[in-house]
Order: structure tokens, then C-alpha cells, then sequence
């Protein structure tokens, strides 16, 4: 009997000890429970943390660059046909289907303006560029659809047989539909795709960032020379050859990949923000210094009276268009202040770095405006050499004939050579001929550039003079169609000159906007060249009409007639060549009154490192004016308070009299 107890007792012991382990089991096991809970969180924020990290980088850059490729093929391939095209499809005199061309060229450069503001200020990058393709894809669709639907242009005639039939408004709304929304998608895209490919790449804590980013431009910049030569090429001869319907739908295609390689990288992209007004900041200026426009400015050499950022050492303005000073004038700084240093209300105070920045901009405008002569003269080379290629001797050999648009492929390669050429064996060559080093400055090189167009067009107006004559010799006076016994190729030189132009001018005057500005208008340095294109193609407009108006008087044959034989086309390029040598000599007077490019103690940079250059040589050079001159200036500085305790006096009454007694 005593068995059983011990059997109960060991049991019981046996129970406690399971319990006990069970006990022990479920707390370890909660306690792994615990620790895998917390592994796994860790590992999803590790998930998350590699998801951010994989944003950007190398794997976005074939979406983009295909983006901005697929889009210039797309719009360069459509513009040197176009005048073909608006003549023998839409019946257009030559004058007004240039001209529309020169408005189209404009909208198209002046949007990319438009479109970096919007970006930076709205939309950003990403929507900008997205929206920008499904815009131009649209317009290109709409052009597509004239060259399918008959109905969309006139009854097909015979130019040289009988007046044809003119487009009626219905058919000259899609055309111009189509030509406005590619010039808005062109706005959206191209001022912000360099900028939204670096912003993949930029990343700072990377030792190697800036030679990723040097690699990117390159790339870029290549991808972009080779979308223009493929334009002039195969777009040019698929429409040559294949008629408008496939010449037409093919760019439509390509900007329909664009867009859709676009998409498709969205979850890769870094996307930032809008983050502030472009050209807010210029207006405030100008705002505010008329507002103080009775203030009288502080003695010249004191410090304190001026609204600067913290960390700026740009503490004084310039002396350079002083009137735009009054509006960085501190007059309370107890109200004007807020407590981080900013200012309480940016339309009552500005900094001096947003002053120095206006008047960086408005010193640059006369030597900016010099260079649209240049484009000028380029623009008219987008028609008139078409028309003067489609009747000359284009065959390279009996099987193979150039395009008559494919001309201006030769200013592209001549441009792409020199840029080669240039740093690696032109100027090192220089350099070992004369023994030192020789170099050429930015200003140098947009004068060098201004002349060669000019000379371009003395070049072009000699061509077409002989060509011209053998015209009328062989008989083809009255029709325009018939094929010259001159080679095409004499178009080459005038076309390498503008190469060459755009070499000097376009690249030298880019450089020297990026130069003479801070980095915080890098994005106005480059919309300046693109602006003046704009304002170009519109001036080429009232060139051109003027031209036709004048020369047309008592029945007379204008110099741009539709019939090139009839017409002086030599004459239209010698009054080019005559505005481009008047041109040159107002280029040498805004250079020669803009001084030199970098000067010392007032050029505006990031590291406001200006003033203190200024103020050290103020210091040495007029002690002995500073001690005759210390007493006005002690008597400026007491009137200057005065005026400022008058005017918190004026403001103090005020309140008073707006408070209820």
C-alpha cells in the first residue's frame, strides 16, 4: 500500500516537473516569437530602406536619354521637309510657309522657358517631362492624320499648271493644332530632361559623383547630335522616298516608344518636389526698389544697413545699377526680420545676393541680344536652301541621291567635329606652333562666331546667284520644278560655316552665361540661348515679309517668290549678310562696354566672396579719401537715420489713427 503513495508522489513530482518545462518551453518559445517578430521588422525596414536606396542610378538613364532621343528624331525629322510639304500639299506661297515655319521654331524654343518655370516651380521634373510626351505625341498624331485623310487638305493639283485650291480654316486649325501641341511637348521635355537624368545620379556622399555625372553628359550631349543626324537622315529620306503617310507615322511611332520607356521607369525614379518660383525673385527687386524709390541710399562703406543670407559674404551691393540697391535697404530691422534672419515680407525686403543676381542678368541682355542676328540667320537655312537643293544635282553616285532636307546634316557633323577637334588637337597644336599656350576666350569665340555667319551668308548669296543664271540659261525661267545641271554639294560651304558658327557663338555664349552667374541661375543660363532663338524666329518672320512687301511693289517679282527662278533669293542672303556686319559691330561695342568677363570684387558668385576683394582694395587705395570724406559721410549716415526715424514716426501714427480711441 505504501507503493501507491510514492507512485502518486513520483507523479505528482513528474506533473510539476512537465508543467515547469512547459512553462519554461512557452516563455522561450514567446521569447523566439519575440525575437523573430523583431528580426522581421527588421528585415522589412532593411526591405524598405533597399527599395529607397535602388531609386535612381544607372538603370533609369536608357528611359530617359531613349525619352529625349526618340523625341528629337521625332520633331528634327519633321521640320527640313516641312516647306515641301506645306507647298505641294497645302498650296502655300513660299514666303507663308516659311513663315509659318520661323512662328512654329519660335513656340518651339520659347516653351522650353515656359516649361523649366512650370517644372521648378509647379509640377516638377517627372509630370513636366510625362506630360510633355503625351503633348507632343498628340501633335504628331494630328499631323499624321493630315497626310491619311484627304479631306483634312485641299484637292490634290498641278502648281505649275493652274492656281490651286487654297486650305479652308477647318483644314488650317488641325494643322496648326498639330504644330502647336509638338512645340508644347517640346517645351515640356527638353528643358527638363538633362536636369531630371542628374537628379538619378547626383548623389553627394559618392567620391566618384562627379565623374558619373561628367560620363552622363557626355552621353547625353552624345545621344543628342546622333537623334539630329539620324533626323536628317532616315526621317528625311523615309518621307522623301516612302511619301508622307509612312514619313509621317514613323515619328508618331517613335514618340509613342518614347513616351511609353518613360513610363514604364516610373517606380525607379528619384522624383523631388517643386521647390520655388524661377523668376520670383527678380520681380520682388524690381518691386520693392521702386517702392523705396524716395530712400535715400546709406554712406558708401558701411556695413549693417543691408538684408544679406546668413551665410552669405555678400554683404554690400554693388555699385553697378546702384538704384536697384534701395531694395535690399534695411529701414526697421526689428520688423523686417524674422528671427531666422529671413525676411518677414519678401515684397518689402530683399537680399543683396537676389539684387546682384538681377543685375548679373540685365548686364548680360546686350551682348545675349548681339547673338540673335546668328540665329536669325541660321532659321532662314531651314527652308530656302530645301528649295534651292530640291533643284539642283543631288546624286552622290548614279545609284544614290541626298535628300534635299538631309542638307543641314552637314552643319550638324562639321559642329560635332570641331567640338572633337578643338581641346584635343587644334588648340594643344596652337599651342606647340607658337610655344606658349594658346587659348581663346569666350568672348573671342562669339565674335569669331558672328563673323563666320555672316560670311556664311555672303557664301550662300554668291551660290545661288550662279545658280541661278544657269537656270535661266537652260531655259528654266518660268518653271521652278525643272533640275539644274549644278551639283547640290556647292550648298556644303555655306552649311560648314554655320557649323562652325555655332561652334563659336552658341557654345562660347552658353559658357559665358554659365560663367558669369551664380550657380542659382544655372537654369536661367540655359534658357537664354533658347529664348533668343524664340525671339529670333519671330524677328526672321518680319525680316523675311518686310522683304517680300517691299521687293513685291507695282507688280514686280519678289526676291522670295514661289517660283525660285523668278525670284532673288542671292539678294535675300546679301541683305542678311549686310544686318550680320552690323551686327558685328554692335557685338564689339557691348563687348567692349561689358569689361572684362571675370572681375574682380564684383562678380556675383555662390561664395560671396565679391565684396571682401572690393572692400580690402576700397580700404587701401582710399584711406586718405576716407578721412578728408569722413565728416559727409558722418553727416549721410545722421541724415540717413533721420529719414528712417521719420519714417517708423509715419508709421506709428498711422497705426495710431487706425486704432479704434
Amino acid at each position: 500500500m505504501e507503493a501507491f503513495p510514492r507512485i502518486e508522489e513520483e507523479q505528482a513530482e513528474s506533473s510539476h516537473r512537465h508543467t515547469e518545462l512547459a512553462l519554461l518551453g512557452r516563455g522561450q518559445g514567446q521569447s523566439l516569437d519575440m525575437g523573430m517578430e523583431v528580426e522581421m521588422e527588421a528585415n522589412s525596414e532593411q526591405r524598405k530602406m533597399s527599395k529607397k536606396i535602388t531609386k535612381g542610378g544607372l538603370i533609369t538613364m536608357p528611359f530617359i536619354i531613349a525619352n529625349e532621343a526618340f523625341e528629337k528624331v521625332a520633331s528634327y525629322g519633321l521640320l527640313p521637309n516641312m516647306v515641301l510639304y506645306l507647298i505641294q500639299d497645302y498650296h502655300l506661297g513660299v514666303a507663308k510657309a516659311t513663315n509659318i515655319l520661323f512662328l512654329w521654331s519660335a513656340a518651339t524654343n520659347f516653351l522650353p522657358v515656359v516649361g523649366a518655370f512650370l517644372s521648378d516651380s509647379y509640377l516638377s521634373r517627372f509630370l513636366t517631362i510625362g506630360l510633355g510626351s503625351i503633348t507632343s505625341l498628340l501633335g504628331m498624331i494630328l499631323l499624321w492624320l493630315t497626310a491619311m485623310i484627304p479631306t483634312t487638305k485641299p484637292p490634290h493639283c498641278d502648281l505649275s499648271a493652274q492656281s490651286c485650291k487654297a486650305p479652308t480654316s477647318s483644314q488650317f486649325a488641325l494643322l496648326y493644332s498639330s504644330f502647336a501641341l509638338m512645340s508644347i511637348g517640346a517645351g515640356g521635355i527638353r528643358p527638363c530632361s538633362l536636369a531630371f537624368g542628374a537628379d538619378q545620379l547626383d548623389k553627394r556622399d559618392n567620391p566618384k559623383n562627379e565623374r558619373v555625372l561628367e560620363s552622363f553628359f557626355s552621353w547625353y550631349y552624345a545621344s543628342s547630335a546622333l537623334s539630329v543626324v539620324i533626323a536628317l537622315t532616315g526621317i528625311v529620306y523615309i518621307q522623301v522616298h516612302l511619301g508622307w503617310r509612312v514619313g509621317f507615322g514613323v515619328p508618331a511611332i517613335l514618340m509613342f516608344f518614347a513616351s511609353l520607356l518613360f513610363f514604364v521607369a516610373s517606380p525607379f525614379y528619384i522624383k523631388h518636389k517643386a521647390s520655388g518660383h524661377l523668376f520670383t525673385g527678380f520681380v520682388q527687386v524690381l518691386v520693392v526698389a521702386y517702392k523705396n524709390r524716395k530712400l535715400a541710399f546709406p554712406p558708401r562703406n558701411t556695413n549693417g544697413w543691408y538684408h544679406h543670407c546668413k551665410d552669405s559674404k555678400l554683404v554690400v551691393p554693388t555699385d553697378r545699377l546702384r538704384f536697384l540697391n534701395k531694395a535690399c535697404i534695411l529701414r526697421m530691422p526689428e520688423r523686417d526680420i524674422n528671427p531666422d534672419g529671413s525676411a518677414s515680407n519678401p515684397w518689402s525686403l530683399c537680399t543683396v545676393d537676389q539684387v546682384e543676381e538681377l543685375k548679373a542678368l540685365i548686364k548680360v541682355i546686350p551682348i545675349w541680344s548681339s547673338g540673335i542676328m546668328m540665329s536669325i540667320v541660321t532659321s532662314s537655312q531651314t527652308s530656302f536652301p530645301v528649295l534651292q537643293a530640291n533643284s539642283m544635282d543631288r546624286h552622290l553616285s548614279s545609284h544614290f541621291e541626298i535628300p534635299a532636307g538631309s542638307f543641314s546634316m552637314f552643319l550638324v557633323i562639321v559642329l560635332f567635329l570641331w567640338v572633337a577637334l578643338y581641346d584635343r588637337i587644334i588648340l594643344p597644336l596652337a599651342s606647340k606652333i607658337r610655344g606658349k599656350r594658346v587659348r581663346l576666350g569666350v568672348k573671342q569665340r562669339m565674335g569669331i562666331g558672328l563673323f563666320l555667319s555672316g560670311l556664311a551668308m555672303v557664301v550662300a548669296a554668291i551660290v545661288e546667284n550662279v545658280r541661278r543664271r544657269k537656270a535661266i540659261r537652260q531655259g528654266f525661267l518660268n518653271n521652278s520644278q525643272a533640275l539644274v545641271g549644278m551639283s547640290a554639294m556647292w550648298l556644303v560651304p555655306q552649311y560648314c560655316l554655320l557649323g562652325l558658327a555655332e561652334a563659336f557663338n552658341a557654345i562660347g555664349q552658353t559658357e559665358f552665361y554659365y560663367s558669369e552667374f551664380p550657380k542659382s541661375m544655372s537654369s536661367i543660363a540655359a534658357s537664354l540661348f533658347g529664348l533668343g532663338m524664340a525671339l529670333a524666329n519671330l524677328l526672321a518672320t518680319v525680316v523675311l515679309s518686310t522683304v517680300d512687301h517691299l521687293t513685291s511693289r507695282g507688280g514686280k517679282e519678289s526676291w522670295v517668290s514661289n517660283n525660285i527662278n523668278k525670284g532673288h533669293f542671292d539678294n535675300y542672303y546679301w541683305v542678311h549678310a549686310v544686318m550680320s556686319a552690323i551686327n558685328l559691330l554692335y557685338y564689339f561695342l557691348c563687348s567692349y562696354l561689358y569689361g572684362p568677363c571675370v572681375e574682380q570684387g564684383t562678380k556675383v558668385s555662390d561664395e560671396g566672396k565679391s565684396m571682401e576683394g572690393e572692400n580690402e582694395l576700397a580700404k587701401l587705395s582710399n584711406g586718405a579719401r576716407d578721412e578728408v570724406e569722413s565728416l559727409k559721410d558722418d553727416e549721410k549716415l545722421s541724415k540717413f537715420k533721420d529719414e528712417v526715424e521719420c519714417l517708423k514716426d509715419e508709421e506709428e501714427l498711422s497705426k495710431l489713427r487706425q486704432s479704434p480711441s
